[in-house]
């Protein structure tokens, strides 16, 4: 299979630059990167990709099986960065994708040798002495209204989940991009991303960490970040003069410009 078609793989910026993978999250595309991607590409080599089921991917290598857990996503990320023969390369992941790059890097740490996670969560869900923002049944009724009506939850959903009401064309363009996505396959990535627990799999990381966090976010809030942070010995908080969870629409500006202190400093 050729995974740079399967992947929509696309790259930009200088052939022998560091190289930077930006992976996007639930119900979107490489799209989304795309007020960031300039600036990224002036000085490094960006490699863009959709997972399987999203944006242009082949939607025929679809698997409900793979895809019912984090680690289907992961080896999406391996198999783009084998295909390309990346080394070393610095791995930018929105939202749910900021674990899949955790998983990515524990299972090929050759491959990734730095992470930039954009508004992580490693549990959404509460539990004794964590703040993940929603309780189990805040989850359940989610997950129930998503599977039953995807185009009313996504036109409900998506600007909560922006933020950033004084602007409502972001939250609209995130609403076309969950309803772009097949609801079938956004059922499964739904549940294996708000039912997911990486918490444990943050002990395991050593590479240099960004965690990029808003000042305010429904979906995920300070504590996470803080959470995050404390669990990864070798991370950085920066925490964005930005709202919502889509910093890289709302605030492209701040975000790339920590992004590029963060790869500045790798120099």
């Amino acid at each position: 299979m050729d995974i740079c078609r399967r992947n929509n793989v696309t790259v930009t910026g200088p052939a022998s630059a560091p190289v930077v993978v930006l992976a996007h999250g639930f119900g979107c595309d490489q799209n989304m990167w795309r007020l960031v991607v300039p600036a990224l590409s002036e000085r490094y080599r960006v490699v863009l990709f959709d997972y399987v089921g999203a944006g242009g991917s082949d939607l025929s290598a679809w698997d409900p099986e793979r895809y019912a857990s984090l680690d289907g996503y992961a080896r999406d990320v391996v198999e783009v960065c084998e295909a390309l023969e990346l080394e070393g390369a610095v791995f930018v992941g929105h939202s749910v994708s900021a674990m899949v790059g955790v998983l990515a890097a524990q299972a090929a740490p050759e491959r990734v040798g730095a992470l930039v996670m954009v508004g992580p969560s490693p549990c959404y869900i509460d539990d004794e002495g964590y703040r993940g923002g929603f309780t189990a049944a805040d989850i359940d009724e989610l997950l129930e209204s998503l599977e039953s009506n995807y185009l009313g939850w996504s036109a409900a959903m998506a600007p909560v989940i922006m933020g950033n009401p004084d602007r409502p064309e972001l939250g609209q363009e995130l609403t076309n991009s969950f309803c772009a996505t097949d609801p079938d396959i956004a059922r499964v990535f739904a549940r294996t991303t708000f039912l997911s627990d990486s918490r444990d799999d943050l002990k395991g990381v050593t590479v240099p960490t960004l965690v990029l966090e808003c000042s305010q976010d429904a979906i995920a809030p300070r504590e996470v970040g803080a959470y995050v942070h404390a669990a990864i010995p070798s991370s950085r908080l920066v925490t964005l003069d930005a709202t919502g969870h889509c910093p890289q629409l709302s605030a492209p500006e701040a975000t790339t410009e920590a992004i590029l202190a963060f790869l500045e400093s790798r120099q």
